[in-house]
């Protein structure tokens, strides 16, 4: 796991174990994630706009969960995270706007096909039925790509993604760690998926105008890819993995008992800081 700060002293974050049971509740475990849009001109009175859509949340980051159907080689067991991850086309508008939200300010999406990142980011997660909690994060968003891992030197964006997201990545079990692969991480969440997903990375240019040519040898909306390294699908797959610094539950199942729970990361400590409020 070259490149790759990771820390022994972490501890389990005091509010996973009953994120991870409400999402286990959800017919789909969707939440509305939300990144920052640089303003379509100079004269804007604010530099950036926000922007909001659903994604599927595909488990935390170094845990991918289990799939009879995925043939993809997995790492072994040797990490574990409170970082929630999805996966995106790397040609969707939130890849581009976590880039140029971030430190690097990425000016265009040539800047952003690699992996990188670091925009500030906000998710939403609704627990309905008998749970009637929601749960929000803070947070950062880092992109991770297939130049995560490879030869020649590593791109800055390569390191920020291995030490920031290193940064919080438990050790739960040395044996194996060194080898821990990244790359090896991204192909299973791309097995995680089903065919027709993995087919989406090969449709025409998302937001472009049907009446506007593209490469029809490479592209083509409703595709099904078995192959889990398709040339084109895996070219625009990426995992983007969310580093919350705050985490807050709401819990609303009964008007007389309403909390809200705030959780705040302290980089210094590694600890997780937990204040009781009113909703």
């Amino acid at each position: 796991m070259a490149s790759t700060s990771t820390p022994n002293h972490l501890q389990p974050a005091p509010w996973k174990s009953q994120f991870l049971d409400h999402l286990s509740k959800m017919d789909s475990p969707e939440f509305v994630f939300s990144s920052l849009h640089p303003a379509p001109n100079k004269d804007s009175p604010v530099p950036f706009l926000p922007r909001a859509r659903y994604c599927i949340y595909r488990g935390m980051w170094a845990e991918l969960p289990e799939n009879k159907h995925n043939d993809a080689d997995r790492n072994e067991k040797c990490f574990e995270s409170e970082m929630p991850t999805f996966t995106t086309d790397v040609r969707m508008q939130k890849t581009f706007e976590v880039f140029a939200s971030s430190s690097g300010k990425a000016k265009d999406e040539s800047q952003s096909q690699g992996s990188g990142g670091g925009g500030p980011c906000e998710a939403v997660w609704w627990v309905k039925g008998d749970t009637m909690v929601q749960w929000r994060m803070q947070g950062e968003a880092f992109v991770v790509g297939n130049d995560v891992e490879g030869g020649g030197e590593e791109s800055s964006g390569v390191r920020t993604v291995k030490s920031e997201l290193g940064s919080r990545m438990r050790v739960v079990k040395e044996e194996g760690k060194e080898e821990w692969s990244w790359k090896k991480e991204v192909r299973g969440h791309f097995g995680n998926i089903s065919p027709g997903m993995r087919g989406s990375f090969k449709n025409p240019p998302p937001g472009q105008a049907v009446s506007k040519p593209f490469d029809e040898g490479k592209n083509q909306i409703g595709q099904k890819v078995e192959n889990l390294d398709d040339e084109v699908a895996r070219s625009n797959f990426r995992v983007v993995v969310i580093k919350p610094e705050m985490v807050e539950s709401i819990d609303l199942s009964d008007p007389v008992k309403a909390r809200r729970h705030q959780y705040r990361y302290d980089e210094s400590s590694g600890e997780w800081s937990h204040t009781e409020t009113w909703p």
